[in-house]
């Protein structure tokens, strides 16, 4: 909001509640329709300008209005504190026509221009649904004072009605991109742009939303740390967690070279590894991926954050237990044994079938 404009804003339960309701209920901090009600219309109480003559000239609506429901806002000012009015409102219904009657014509849209001169302005609001949304009044900002266009023509202008409405357009399309330009630096910063700007943000710097806006709002500050390591090991683990929720083992070739003299088992590290010195091995938990197409999304998002020139091989460990001449599991340990069997008329022998009991 523009530093030149001063606004004065409505919009708690303690500022509503001293009004007339006919069809419409506070609900938390906002004016919504009566449970079941179409149609409804609240009469806020005066609001003080604390200046005799004060001109009232623009509103601003927050509200959520859905496409088949409407607000209509009437407006009346006066330097008189007392309008008999007023006290017939509470308890009676407040059709339309009433409104307009005692306020005049209504006016809709979110930004309104009053056009009443007076220090008490007295407020309604006529809130429609046709259909299942209802629409939904969160606060109403009255404009207090501040720079207008027609402030810096000659004195014989500032008094006209027309030149004033007329200038009002390309007013408020002024304030508007001065607001924007104000809220530039919040808008450039990950931890409070809105959704479509942190998107963009996220594009101007390469960045995919795979885990949703949190992450953006969390990486973005750090990525182009991250740029710097990330086709190293490092990185590229810190690619596959970021992916998965799980941390790899990375396999290259230099470490199981089977050519090494070191090498234990060349022919086993042939076998698994080959002798392709641009490929590498990534190895994760074999419940890393609940379908296939998760690791196929997940193979073809790897594909750019791989070194180019490099080739990955997703390898899928299976939970086992592998025993060796040197395994030892403990005392008396026992890895299977014989299990009786009942025999009757019911059991079929076939003739590779050894019977014995624990002694065999």
């Amino acid at each position: 909001m523009s530093e030149t404009q001063k606004y004065r804003t409505l919009c708690c339960r303690e500022q509503w509640l001293g009004g007339r309701f006919d069809g419409a209920v506070c609900r938390g901090d906002a004016i919504c329709l009566a449970e079941g009600a179409y149609a409804g219309a609240a009469c806020l109480p005066p609001v003080d300008s604390a200046e005799a003559g004060f001109r009232w000239d623009r509103l601003k609506l927050l509200a959520y209005v859905p496409p088949e429901a409407a607000v209509r806002v009437y407006a009346r000012a006066s330097d008189d504190p007392e309008w008999p009015a007023w006290e017939t409102l509470a308890g009676a219904p407040l059709p339309s026509e009433t409104l307009r009657a005692l306020y005049g014509p209504p006016a809709t849209g979110t930004d309104v221009l009053l056009q009443a001169s007076g220090r008490y302005l007295w407020l309604a609001l006529e809130l429609t649904a046709g259909g299942a949304e209802t629409p939904r009044v969160d606060g109403i900002s009255l404009r207090m004072g501040g720079d207008h266009m027609v402030d810096y023509l000659p004195a014989i202008y500032r008094g006209q009605d027309f030149t004033y409405r007329f200038l009002s357009i390309f007013n408020t399309m002024f304030q508007e991109l001065e607001a924007a330009l104000d809220a530039l630096p919040r808008q450039l910063d990950p931890s409070s742009a809105d959704g479509e700007m942190l998107e963009f943000l996220a594009r101007w710097l390469c960045m995919e939303p795979e885990l949703g806006e949190g992450d953006l709002r969390r990486r973005l500050p750090e990525v182009l740390d991250e740029y710097e390591t990330m086709y190293t090991p490092a990185g590229v683990c810190r690619s596959v967690r970021r992916l998965t929720g799980r941390q790899p083992w990375i396999i290259e070739h230099f470490a199981v070279d089977p050519n090494d003299p070191q090498c234990r088992n060349p022919a086993l590290y042939r076998r698994l590894y080959g002798e392709e010195p641009y490929r590498f091995f990534l190895l994760l938990p074999q419940g890393t991926f609940a379908r296939q197409e998760d690791m196929e999304r997940f193979l073809e998002r790897m594909r750019g954050l791989t070194p180019a020139g490099t080739e990955m091989e997703l390898v899928l460990l299976k939970p086992c237990i592998q025993l060796d001449w040197h395994t030892y599991l403990g005392i008396n340990s026992r890895i299977g044994d014989y299990i009786p069997a009942a025999i009757d008329d019911s059991v079929t022998i076939h003739y590779d079938t050894t019977i014995g009991g624990a002694s065999q």
